[in-house]
């Protein structure tokens, strides 16, 4: 389940990507659609300034306001996950391998040419 961490309550408009930038403000910026022209640039809509952590994910919930939510695969994770993980030592048998022939390439059956019925060709008046 997400936890709110800033309630700005921003009403999202249609064509308009609502993202979190790097200073932890609400930004937008236009939607790409084919054939069109964007403008470039972003506009703030919000300022929060939500101090992001390790490990989460940060969006914009239905009601305008910036959630968090744990990640399923983080560096953080991984990282811990590593060092809990026993090492587990594997010897590997060592037997002699087989000689194997090599195989020779088979030639294939030549086609055969099989004669085509001549159609009689209608003459044209």
């Amino acid at each position: 389940m997400a936890t709110v961490v800033a309630k700005a309550g921003i009403r999202r408009e249609a064509g308009w990507l609502y993202f979190l930038d790097k200073q932890g403000d609400i930004s937008r910026v236009r939607m790409q659609r084919s054939g069109q022209r964007i403008p470039r640039g972003r506009q703030k809509v919000a300022k929060c300034g939500v101090d992001r952590e390790d490990g989460w994910l940060y969006f914009i919930d239905k009601k305008g306001n910036v959630c968090k939510v744990k990640m399923k695969r983080s560096k953080a994770r991984r990282k811990t996950a590593r060092k809990t993980a026993r090492k587990t030592t594997t010897r590997r048998r060592t037997t002699a391998r087989r000689k194997t022939k090599k195989k020779t390439a088979r030639k294939k059956p030549a086609r055969r040419k099989t004669a085509r019925k001549k159609t009689a060709r209608r003459a044209r008046r």
